[in-house]
């Protein structure tokens, strides 16, 4: 059963996580350098006491997840920015995402309407456990009855899903199908991220290269001096969250493309693929993070109004 700290943690992470949110819309505008974004929101959650639970990503049009910037990217917020931040409060984690249409006719408003409902219907009928069943039919059937009424053919990503939180792990156990299936594994007693995807395309994301964000993959030892300097700081500072560059940057490492490839290579860390709409469409995401106790839910990055 969670204890009281545990619940603390996850509240104050999900309250920094709001604030990161509202910080976000203040300062992201169209040509704004995606390097100075997130490094200012790096800068943000530290102000505010906090760890991020992984890099946030800014991820563009059919880019579904996966990218975060490095220092040398000159890529600028455009189009249908996502951006997915993960607060870490003594491990504990709040995962939450919005979008952003940046474009001049503000030609994605009725997607991202879709996707705020699609997660406000599921934000409805989540309780102490909930049948994992019921999260994806809630999504498909908002997403159907909107495209009946509206004439549109909006898909949901359907290999794209929410999932299990636990400490120091943003994918802990169990995932959560943003469409029709058939689980009736009742959900109780832990942290969830619900994270509908929305698209124009056909509704599936394939793996692309990597995006920037790491994970350590393997207990091996590296051979290099240097990169068992690195290995080691990751293992200290982040566990078994994810990193990227930009951090180990800033606390003083260099040669860092060089140490990463060969860590990549080794199977020491793991890059993670950049995921992409199959037919090349502009895709929306929102997420929440859900604390479900023996008798009340929390959705703890939950904006007012």
């Amino acid at each position: 059963m969670m204890n009281e700290h545990e619940l603390s943690s996850y509240k104050r992470a999900g309250e920094i996580a709001v604030q990161i949110k509202k910080y976000a819309r203040e300062i992201i505008k169209p040509g704004m350098n995606l390097f100075d974004i997130a490094t200012a929101i790096d800068d943000k959650i530290a102000e505010l006491g906090a760890e991020p639970a992984f890099p946030v990503n800014l991820s563009i049009d059919e880019i579904a997840a996966h990218y975060t910037p490095e220092s040398h990217h000159e890529f600028v917020a455009k189009g249908l920015l996502k951006i997915d931040i993960g607060i870490a409060i003594d491990g504990f984690i709040a995962d939450t995402a919005i979008s952003f249409d940046l474009t001049r006719d503000n030609k994605h408003k009725d997607m991202i309407e879709l996707n705020k409902r699609i997660l406000e219907n599921i934000e409805k009928i989540v309780r102490p456990k909930i049948k994992i069943r019921e999260v994806g039919a809630s999504a498909q059937k908002t997403k159907e009855e909107w495209n009946e009424i509206h004439k549109t053919n909006f898909e949901i990503i359907r290999n794209l899903s929410g999932h299990q939180i636990g400490q120091h792990r943003i994918h802990a156990g169990f995932t959560i199908p943003n469409i029709v299936n058939e689980s009736d594994y009742e959900i109780d007693d832990t942290g969830i991220a619900i994270e509908p995807f929305v698209t124009t395309g056909v509704g599936e994301i394939y793996e692309g290269d990597g995006g920037g964000i790491y994970t350590i993959s393997s207990t091996s030892r590296p051979r290099d001096r240097d990169a068992r300097k690195v290995v080691e700081f990751i293992k200290e500072n982040y566990k078994t969250r994810p990193f990227c560059k930009r951090w180990l940057e800033k606390a003083g490492f260099t040669k860092l493309n060089f140490i990463f490839a060969s860590l990549v290579r080794q199977k020491i860390i793991y890059h993670y693929p950049l995921l992409i709409e199959k037919s090349k469409a502009p895709v929306s995401q929102f997420e929440n993070t859900f604390v479900l106790t023996e008798n009340k839910v929390f959705i703890t990055t939950k904006e007012e109004g």
